[in-house]
């Protein structure tokens, strides 16, 4: 019985390699696919070109002309003719390795599509083989419910990771835009202290202060979330908070009462280096997601090679 448990392993085991193999294989023969049609293109527009060069000689065009002015115009012709010639039979060659690259691809797209249940079949299989191995007095019981916990953690940590990326993404994207709106900010800010910018450039200094500050509630929000999905992972994980100087929230500087031109372009300023140093952080903590990530499934794969080794021995 555990015999044949063990062939029926190996065989699914050599389809699952096998899938992987051909799915391979469709792909580099796509990729040739796509370069074949690309170069059959030119050379199409190649032949073109020369037959044209060939119908200019042979009808009644400034290039006949010319030509039979210096006494050239059977010579051109011929070599017009034959460059024609082997433009053609270039193209006509392309178009046989094109279609010998879409037969091949289109077979292993067949072959692929039956291996497809291949990895399916074997992870039941092993799955199957666990379950006897747990239930029996077999020794390897006890690694293998290790290694199911340790797979479990690691599977649930893998999730939090990835969902603390994806609102550190989402918090790095809000911060951009407030970094964005406080630069038209400075620009007007800039115009209207130095230049002159009356109450226009007034009016428009205070639209894009009012823009930052709503792209940074966006931002606080995000980086909220983040907070709470970094709150999920063991160790020490801190996102950033928009702070500037003695202000508490970083949406306070637009609530209190400007009276300079000056005191405005100090405070746009404090806010930028301040969502600088905030975007800072957030792409250190994406850093460390990412190395997090990877070492967890590095994990993950090893421990599904023991496992394997464990199933697949007799």
């Amino acid at each position: 019985m555990d015999g044949e448990m063990i062939r029926r392993l190996a065989e699914a085991a050599e389809r699952v390699r096998e899938y992987g193999t051909v799915a391979g294989q469709v792909e580099l023969l796509r990729r040739r696919v796509d370069e074949a049609e690309r170069r059959l293109a030119g050379l199409r527009r190649a032949h073109e070109r020369e037959q044209a060069d060939v119908a200019r000689l042979e009808g009644r065009s400034a290039s006949r002309l010319l030509a039979s002015l210096r006494g050239s115009r059977e010579d051109d012709l011929r070599r017009e003719r034959a460059e024609a010639e082997l433009a053609a039979r270039r193209e006509v060659d392309a178009e046989v390795h094109l279609a010998g690259l879409r037969r091949d691809h289109r077979a292993a797209q067949v072959r692929r599509a039956e291996l497809a249940g291949a990895p399916a079949a074997y992870a039941g299989l092993l799955d199957e083989r666990e379950r006897r191995l747990l239930a029996g007095a077999d020794p390897r019981a006890a690694r293998l419910a290790a290694l199911a916990a340790e797979r479990g953690r690691l599977t649930a940590r893998a999730r939090h990771v990835e969902e603390a990326t994806w609102a550190a993404a989402a918090a790095r994207d809000a911060l951009a835009a407030v970094r964005d709106h406080l630069a038209r900010a400075d620009n007007w800010s800039t115009y209207d202290t130095f230049l002159g910018g009356g109450m226009i450039g007034s009016m428009m200094k205070h639209g894009r202060m009012d823009d930052a500050a709503a792209a940074a509630r966006v931002a606080d929000r995000r980086l909220a979330a983040l907070r709470a999905e970094l709150a999920d992972l063991p160790g020490q994980w801190l996102a950033p908070e928009l702070a500037v100087g003695d202000l508490t929230r970083f949406t306070d500087i637009f609530l209190d009462n400007i009276f300079t031109d000056l005191a405005v372009r100090g405070r746009i300023r404090r806010a930028r280096e301040s969502v600088d140093r905030a975007g800072t952080a957030v792409a250190r903590l994406r850093d460390r997601l990412a190395g997090e990530a990877q070492e967890i499934g590095q994990r993950l794969a090893a421990l599904a090679t023991e496992r394997v080794g464990l199933l697949t021995t007799p």
